[in-house]
């Protein structure tokens, strides 16, 4: 087996790296400091064994970062990543040990990137071996609700792209892998569940199984009974569904290659305020008293260049906004990013007009160079929404999301093939681990260590706080503090220089020095 980049280590390894001493000494005012660091030749997430400041002026780029702590802004639910059939499918035809190894780096917060925050999909969606769903043609009164279809396993026949692998676990599936991601220790991880389609009986004017089309209205209500279920039948399984989101990218009606359903925005309403909402709150699963308590429904689940004019509608009439804990986006039409700054504006305006509601990105993906899987990463690549540099469209995302009041953020698969595989169609996307199912080659892909260095040291229940800076082209930084205290620096030099990086925190003040085209996480502990 093949490990691609420095393995995690464990807890023992994150000791205080100096201590630094401020302008009063006081035990109050000082902190022990960890860097962990990535650039594309130096190594991914790096434990820095010293810190050195540069010598006055030597820098050509400098940054004072003055922290905020009692500066509090939004609570940070977390960080990952997709459960997808295909994602279980490349699990099925690695040897146990691989395949354990695997979730422990996705999920263990000691030993791996602690991955707090998922997403799967309700019947099959693009990332699945095929067409499915959980009920019988035609049935109506749904008695054939069934989860089969996530528990029965792969027979090595789904599509041309499976035929011919050996399967070692045939018998692995996607209800399998989230429960043995479950019970790797100290794990900790929230689902989000999102239909790509309901069963192509229920819907008008697709262009094929499951594709394009519509909803029919005379089965909202049984569309709304089909999902509640879904939440019932995966906690009879011992899985609880933390979020729903009633559609994935409902403006895809016409033009997908996938299963899709079209929702108009007014559409999204009234499913939801006349059918969704009262079955879940009928069913138990949602408290509209309190929004926190129970099954949480995010609307929208597309991208967010369009989230303000979709959400609109629902948010202003108070019998669908009742029911809506927040909105789920996706960062899709990538080339656009950088020229909206990365919709900045957008989300600041959202969290203006509903400060109450909750904003989670619920999807990103680029696709594979199969020739070149790492360093794709770390130069301009070619994408079918554009042509930019991954690594730092992911970096920028990220942190504009969380500086804007975003409260998670969510990969598309967490683990597919060499080859960015498998599903029926020519749709190849990277991934944060890729495996080779006949070599049982695995690779940690840059995005494995990207992801890591905010879901390992930022925890769920943190909060965003405060800081003040100069303006500063090409570096972005975001600040937490966690629930433990320690506060949480994440900063990103997409310039060609390297920085000098002063923090400042009460009265003290550290210096750092941040190479050119690096990401680190700084940690901070008071000291007594």
């Amino acid at each position: 087996m093949i490990l691609y980049g420095p393995l995690l280590k464990p807890s023992l390894l994150f000791v205080a790296l100096a201590l630094i001493v401020s302008c009063r000494p006081s035990p109050s005012n000082t902190y022990s400091i960890e860097v962990f660091q990535t650039t594309q030749s130096d190594g991914y997430l790096k434990e820095l064994g010293a810190i050195n400041p540069k010598k006055e002026d030597t820098a050509q780029l400098k940054l004072t970062l003055t922290l905020l702590p009692e500066d509090l802004h939004q609570e940070l639910i977390g960080f990952g990543a997709s459960f997808t059939e295909s994602s279980a499918w490349n699990l099925a035809t690695l040897p146990e040990e691989a395949r354990k190894e695997i979730l422990v780096k996705l999920f263990s917060p000691t030993d791996g990137a602690g991955f707090s925050l998922c997403r799967t999909h309700i019947n099959s969606c693009d990332y699945s071996n095929g067409h499915y769903s959980y009920v019988d043609e035609g049935d109506e009164s749904l008695e054939s609700f069934s989860l089969f279809e996530d528990l029965r396993g792969f027979t090595g026949a789904e599509n041309d792209q499976v035929k011919g692998i050996e399967l070692i676990h045939p018998d692995y599936d996607l209800i399998p892998m989230i429960l043995e991601s479950a019970a790797v220790p100290a794990a900790d991880f929230k689902i989000i569940a999102s239909p790509w389609s309901p069963p192509s009986w229920m819907k008008s004017e697709e262009t094929s199984e499951m594709t394009n089309g519509t909803l029919l209205p005379q089965y909202y209500s049984t569309w709304a009974h089909y999902l509640s279920k879904y939440i019932s039948a995966y906690q009879e399984q011992g899985i609880t569904i933390w979020g729903i989101t009633p559609q994935n990218e409902p403006l895809h009606a016409q033009h997908a290659r996938w299963e899709s359903n079209g929702f108009t925005p007014v559409q999204g309403r009234d499913f939801l305020s006349q059918h969704l909402g009262p079955q879940l709150v009928k069913d138990g699963h949602l408290d509209t008293t309190d929004l926190e308590a129970g099954l949480k429904v995010l609307i929208y689940d597309h991208n967010k260049s369009s989230m303000l004019d979709y959400v609109s509608p629902t948010y202003q009439d108070p019998e669908a906004a009742k029911y809506a804990w927040g909105t789920g986006f996706h960062w899709y039409a990538s080339s656009g990013l950088e020229k909206k700054n990365w919709f900045a504006d957008d989300l600041k305006k959202h969290r203006e007009l509903w400060p109450n509601k909750g904003m989670i990105h619920t999807e990103s993906s680029i696709d594979i160079d199969p020739k070149d899987p790492i360093g794709q990463y770390w130069r301009l690549s070619p994408d079918y929404a554009g042509v930019f540099i991954p690594f730092d469209t992911y970096a920028n995302d990220i942190i504009t999301d969380l500086n804007c009041g975003t409260q998670g953020y969510i990969e598309w698969c967490m683990i597919l093939s060499t080859e960015g595989q498998p599903n029926p169609y020519d749709n190849f996307n990277s991934a944060p681990v890729l495996v080779n199912p006949q070599s049982h080659e695995i690779i940690y892909t840059p995005l494995y260590y990207l992801l890591s260095h905010f879901s390992k040291f930022i925890r769920p229940g943190a909060q965003r706080i405060g800081f003040q800076a100069e303006d500063s082209p090409g570096l972005n930084y975001t600040a937490v503090k966690n629930s433990d205290g320690s506060i949480i620096v994440v900063i990103f030099n997409g310039n060609e220089a390297s920085c000098e990086l002063s923090i400042e925190l009460a009265e003290t003040r550290i210096s750092l020095d941040l190479p050119a085209r690096a990401m680190q996480t700084i940690r901070l502990r008071a000291s007594h």
